[in-house]
């Protein structure tokens, strides 16, 4: 995990191997930034959807027994929404690296949509 200090406040950069072990245990909330489109498509079993046009920092609960941790298509979305949470005085804050691109790419597993039946379906890396 890589981490940066701003003023008081920490911000993380996750990679998707620490995330995704964080997240099977249930000791973070995964939020996907993504547009609704997007996460249609495909997306991480049991992550949460707040696409970026809609985010508002003021507006997430707090992270009293669970770390938020971002992710969007490339890491860029999340970085931006997880900077916005600092600029708006939330103290700790986290996104993946890589977002659903490297999670793929690691061969982890996601829901995406079966082409024949239109259904989702378990994808297993």
């Amino acid at each position: 995990m890589k981490t940066e200090t701003i003023d008081d406040a920490v911000f993380e950069t996750w990679s998707v191997e620490e995330t995704a072990t964080a997240f099977e245990r249930n000791e973070i909330v995964l939020i996907d930034v993504r547009t609704v489109q997007e996460y249609s498509f495909e997306h991480i079993q049991g992550a949460l959807l707040l696409p970026m046009h809609a985010f508002d920092a003021a507006k997430l609960p707090g992270q009293g027994e669970k770390q938020i941790v971002f992710h969007c298509g490339s890491g860029i979305r999340s970085e931006k929404v997880a900077r916005a949470c600092i600029a708006a005085g939330i103290r700790k804050i986290a996104h993946m690296e890589g977002g659903f691109g490297a999670w793929k790419a690691a061969k982890l597993p996601f829901i995406g949509i079966n082409m024949g039946s239109g259904a989702p379906q378990l994808v297993n890396g």
